[in-house]
Formats: C-alpha cells, sequence, structure tokens
C-alpha cells in the first residue's frame, strides 16, 4: 500500500509505482485558450512544476509555447497529457500522442493518461501506448476517470499497472473506493476540479472555515486536496490567482475541520462527467 504523502512546498515530488519522480502540485489548463502561453509562462516563474492539458483542451501547443517562453529546461518541467479514447483505438491514440509531441515542441511527455474509459477500445490502446512508453515518448503511463472495475479489469488483461489515476476530487467527490483501492495497489492519486469549477466558492460552510483561517474559501479547497495527500491541480485562467493558488503549504486545516468538510461527501455533488461507472464493453476492456 502506497502511504500517503502530503506536499510541503510547490516542488514537493512523489515517486511513481514505475519510478518516475513527479510533482505533487500544478496547474490545469482546462479551457484555458486565447492566454495558455503567458499563463503557463508565468505559472513556470512562479514556481509551478507541472502542468496538466490533453488533447480534448486543445491547447497542448500553447503549453509548448508557455515552456518556451519561460525559458525553463524542458526536463525541469512535468507536463500531463490525455487522449481523449474513440472507436480509433490504439491507431488513434498512437496519433493523438505524436499530435501532443508536435505541439509540446518535445519529443517526449511526462504522463500520458487515457482521458475516460471509453471509445471501445481502451486495451488495445493502452497495450500501444505501453510499446511508446517503451520507445521513449512516454515517460509513465496512467488513466483517468477509471472506476475500479477498470483498474481490475487492466490488472485481468495483465496490462502494466497505471502509474496514476486522475479523477474528480473535492469535498462533494470523494470517490472514497477508487482512492482506497488505488492506495492499496499503489497507484498515485490525482485530483482534477479542486475547486469545484468555482461553483462551491461561496459554499457556507467552507466560507465559515475560510474565515476562521484567514484564508480564501478557494485555498481551503486546494489545501483539503493537498492535505489528502492527491496530486492537486488547481486550474485558473487569471495570472494574478497563481500565487495565492498555491499559498497553501506553510499551513494546515485543523482534523475537525477537515471532518466537516469531508462530511459535505454525505450529499455528493459533482461539476462534470463522470465516466468512472462506464461499462468494461464501453471501455473495450473486456
Amino acid at each position: 500500500m502506497t502511504s500517503r504523502l502530503i506536499a510541503s512546498a510547490i516542488h514537493s515530488t512523489v515517486k511513481l509505482n514505475d519510478g518516475v519522480v513527479m510533482p505533487l502540485f500544478g496547474l490545469g489548463v482546462y479551457q484555458v485558450e486565447n492566454n495558455c502561453a503567458d499563463l503557463v509562462a508565468a505559472a513556470i516563474d512562479t514556481g509551478y512544476k507541472l502542468i496538466d492539458t490533453a488533447e480534448f483542451y486543445h491547447n497542448e501547443e500553447g503549453v509548448g509555447s508557455g515552456l518556451k517562453q519561460s525559458g525553463k529546461k524542458r526536463e525541469d518541467i512535468f507536463i500531463v497529457s490525455k487522449w481523449f479514447p474513440s472507436a480509433e483505438g490504439a491507431k488513434g491514440a498512437l496519433k493523438a500522442l505524436d499530435h501532443c509531441l508536435k505541439g509540446l515542441q518535445s519529443n517526449y511527455v511526462d504522463l500520458y493518461l487515457l482521458h475516460a474509459p471509453q471509445g471501445g477500445h481502451c486495451a488495445e490502446a493502452y497495450r500501444a501506448l505501453l510499446d511508446a512508453k517503451k520507445q521513449g515518448k512516454i515517460r509513465s503511463l496512467g488513466v483517468s476517470n477509471f472506476g475500479v472495475s477498470h483498474l481490475e479489469a487492466l490488472a485481468k488483461l495483465g496490462l502494466d499497472k497505471p502509474s496514476v489515476n486522475q479523477i474528480e476530487l473535492h469535498p462533494w467527490q470523494q470517490k472514497n473506493d477508487i482512492v482506497k483501492y488505488c492506495r492499496e495497489h499503489d497507484i498515485t492519486v490525482m485530483g482534477y476540479s479542486p475547486l469545484a469549477k468555482g461553483h462551491k466558492v461561496q459554499d457556507k460552510t467552507v466560507g465559515e472555515i475560510a474565515k476562521k483561517l484567514s484564508k480564501t474559501p478557494a485555498q481551503v479547497l486546494i489545501r483539503w486536496s493537498v492535505q489528502h495527500g492527491f496530486i492537486t491541480i488547481p486550474k485558473t485562467s487569471q495570472a494574478s490567482r497563481l500565487q495565492s493558488n498555491a499559498d497553501v503549504f506553510d499551513w494546515s486545516i485543523p482534523e475537525e475541520d477537515m471532518k466537516t468538510l469531508n462530511a459535505l461527501g454525505n450529499t455528493p455533488w459533482s461539476c462534470t462527467w463522470d465516466p468512472t461507472n462506464n461499462s468494461l464493453k464501453e471501455a473495450g476492456l473486456q
């Protein structure tokens, strides 16, 4: 079982099950379009070491440009991207990977994920991406939005264990069964939408805790994720929020308040899709 590692700084890292070392904190760039390059460069300048993009976000090129703009060496920044599984299967996955590398202006991506258990060909595509990993195009291979049944299916098929499972995680969407399975099987948990896409920053409970701790509601939600030991990637499209979103390491939420926040999960609510319950047939993992 993996022990829960809590980030103590913006540059804190975790060693994945394949030996790759990954930052525990970074920037998510979903729906960041026009200013993606400038935002990524500003994030890197602020100290961010991890950028999370995807084929579906249509901004891999912006991430690549932002990295160039920052002047940092490619190996100093950890980039995550994802293939959006489709009926094209392995062919589509390899095509998306090549497009990703072209956009990033790089000959490799640090972590590549299957975005969801969908499209009917995930096993076939996963095998093809494992080959791409052997070729050096991918340093680490993982999944996103996979439920326990999908992770079990990968194991049953004899495929290499994914290094990471990226899932929606915030107080209203805790996915305890998936988190437990991942931790028991040495799969690192990465949470997306820690701010619940901004829908819950006005929540009364979060607001009261924020006031008590002299923090913003956004900082409380981000710290909740960090304190649970999840790789945390708050998204913002405003450079002015990069610093405050990262000011979550020199303080902690008291245990009683963590319990209060955890209790919000008793009334589950999601800010996005949930493919974690897709059938094995939909995923192509039978």
